[in-house]
């Protein structure tokens, strides 16, 4: 098997044209999830599913897409199988508000911890941060030339308009005669000439980039400690009532061109853009298309009756499971509704099983898949299949110094063999041991690249089990160093 050069420049396949996130068929995201997680086919075929049901859902009638409730999943595997990866990628594919959270955060009311409603709460921050990038990135080429306007008047000032108003009608607000006191000397008209043509080269410019570096004098409003911190928890939104009643804060900054020209973008779309459609669409997406990954929902179960730290793991259990099967959730934007977020949850189960939860909360995950401990041909292929891979990752960032890295067959299969030997030898962590392997077979490389020759090196077996010599064999020295 001839040697296998890697390449971390961009692929050369055409862009492949895809349908609407929420048009993709099962098979189509089953297709994406591919390109950059190794195995795992059935929880892919599981998460497809879901998904294309809740677009189904939505070309019913209102009434009964009301009774059509997401079905939730939980995944069961060791950590480090993709798991989580799986509902990130998957939520990215769809263009769907996600957010991770671990159960093991949330403690029963009445426990000093965070309250388990703040999932939901959280969820419509992350969904209200999509629809308004998406707006922004909508009127960025007409915030993008105000912004450049504003700078370039800073710049280069009109010229007065010459237009001026009685003196009465300025103060109590009635008819304003317009009188005309332009210069019209040949010494004024000249003078306005220049400044129009210094505006078109200061403009000319601006669009090349020329004076990104040049400093300038600009007003940014003043950010102050958040006084509405812990009042979301009730509903409340306190930033924005003070908001309304304190004069905002503004300070002068000097900044670079293209920091203010970034500054004011920024003013101008947000000028452009309707606040109220954005959370209000904010609140929808989340309600309708949210997803949750519960993670380590394995470390709350069980727990019933029993005594010390985790005295309340049943208690945090009843408090997710009126989130799961659909409630009311107050927060700054307004009521959420859970009913049709979709939660997957996912544990290891080493020490428990999914019969452990209590009944009711059982009942909210119909689905359950597990996922398959990664084999030495499955780190093999993570190595080298997803999109941007490991192996892609470091030679890219070698490359950055003129060190052009180029990994063997063999040598990617040493990385396998040794990846799946400490695996087995110690702690089982899935697919994270390459990171720590490679960290190890590449840190003398990383060290001494930015003073190294330039030129190609070539990573084979011999190389990395001399970067290994002893410890992949010493179980002790495995367990602390890969």
């Amino acid at each position: 098997m001839e040697e296998q050069n890697i390449n971390f420049q961009m692929a050369d396949e055409t862009q492949r044209a895809l349908p609407a996130s929420g048009e993709l068929t099962p098979r189509q995201i089953v297709a994406e999830l591919d390109r950059h997680i190794v195995g795992q086919s059935d929880a892919k075929r599981c998460v497809a599913v879901v998904v294309r049901n809740r677009y189904r859902r939505r070309q019913l009638d209102e009434r009964l897409q009301e009774e059509i409730v997401p079905k939730n999943i939980i995944m069961i595997g060791p950590t480090g199988v993709g798991k989580t990866e799986i509902a990130r990628r998957l939520a990215k594919l769809v263009q769907a508000p996600f957010i991770k959270v671990e159960a093991t955060k949330f403690t029963e009311v009445g426990y000093v911890g965070r309250d388990v409603e703040s999932i939901i709460r959280d969820l419509v921050e992350t969904s209200i941060r999509m629809v308004r990038a998406e707006k922004v990135a909508a009127v960025e080429d007409q915030a993008a030339a105000a912004a450049d306007l504003r700078i370039l008047d800073m710049l280069q000032p009109l010229p007065a308009s010459g237009r001026v108003g009685t003196a009465i009608g300025n103060i109590f607000g009635g008819p304003v005669r317009q009188e005309t006191a332009e210069d019209n000397s040949e010494e004024a008209r000249n003078k306005r000439d220049e400044i129009r043509r210094r505006r078109v080269w200061l403009r000319d410019q601006l669009q090349k980039g020329a004076l990104d570096d040049q400093l300038i004098e600009i007003e940014v409003e003043e950010q102050g400690p958040n006084a509405g911190f812990g009042m979301e928890e009730m509903g409340i939104d306190m930033q924005g009532i003070l908001g309304s009643i304190m004069p905002k804060k503004m300070k002068r900054r000097k900044v670079k061109i293209r920091e203010a020209r970034r500054i004011m973008t920024q003013e101008e779309a947000d000028k452009l853009i309707d606040g109220d459609e954005v959370n209000r669409l904010g609140v929808e997406r989340a309600e309708q298309s949210g997803i949750v990954f519960l993670d380590e929902i394995d470390k709350i179960a069980g727990g019933e009756g029993g005594h010390g730290p985790d005295v309340s793991r049943g208690g945090v259990q009843r408090d997710i499971l009126p989130i799961v099967e659909g409630c009311t959730v107050m927060t700054k934007y307004g009521p959420v509704k859970s009913d049709h977020i979709l939660f997957i949850a996912a544990g290891a189960f080493s020490m428990s099983k999914p019969s452990d939860l209590i009944p009711e909360l059982q009942g909210r995950f119909p689905i359950r898949v597990e996922l398959e401990n990664l084999s030495k041909e499955d780190l093999r292929r993570i190595l080298l299949e997803p999109e941007n891979s490991l192996i892609d990752q470091y030679c890219a960032l070698l490359a950055v110094d003129g060190v052009h890295v180029r990994f063997t067959d063999d040598g990617i299969d040493a990385l396998a063999e040794t990846a799946d030997r400490v695996n087995r030898n110690t702690e089982n962590i899935g697919a994270r041991r390459l990171h720590t392997i490679l960290e190890k077979v590449l840190e003398d490389l990383l060290y001494d690249a930015p003073e190294a020759a330039v030129g190609e090196i070539e990573i084979d077996r011999a190389y990395i089990e001399d970067k290994l010599a002893g410890i992949a064999q010493d179980e002790d020295l495995s367990r602390f160093i890969l």
